[in-house]
């Protein structure tokens, strides 16, 4: 598939934190997921990668997804999954065992585990 075609994949725009590892390193580095899709997503960071260099890809609910830098532009680049994800899976809450961060969770807190909220 060309660049032109790959264009017109489906795209789910989000903002969430990842990891990534460069091919032969153990080191992780965070950087901020701008969007994804089956076979790929863009990055955003201050990892300095180059068009054609082997990573993964630790994406919630997923794990580690191996793939290559296709693009760079400053400091976003995209990834070229070597296979497709469910993009889905990504966005479903946090996987058990997982905390969502505060900010994605309700503010009222359930009273007693009844699943009731309280009403002010």
């Amino acid at each position: 598939m060309d660049e032109a075609e790959q264009r017109h994949i489906a795209r789910d725009s989000l903002f969430v934190m990842v990891d990534l590892r460069l091919d032969g390193s153990e080191e992780e580095h965070r950087i901020k997921m701008r969007n994804l899709s089956s076979g790929g997503m863009m990055g955003e960071g201050t990892v300095r990668v180059f068009r054609g260099a082997a990573i993964s890809v630790n994406i919630r609910n997923i794990g580690w997804v191996e793939g290559s830098i296709a693009w760079v532009h400053e400091s976003r680049f995209g990834i070229a999954f070597r296979e497709d994800i469910d993009p889905k899976v990504a966005r479903a809450p946090a996987a058990p065992g997982e905390h969502s961060p505060r900010y994605t969770r309700s503010p009222l807190p359930e009273l007693s585990g009844t699943g009731v909220v309280r009403k002010i």
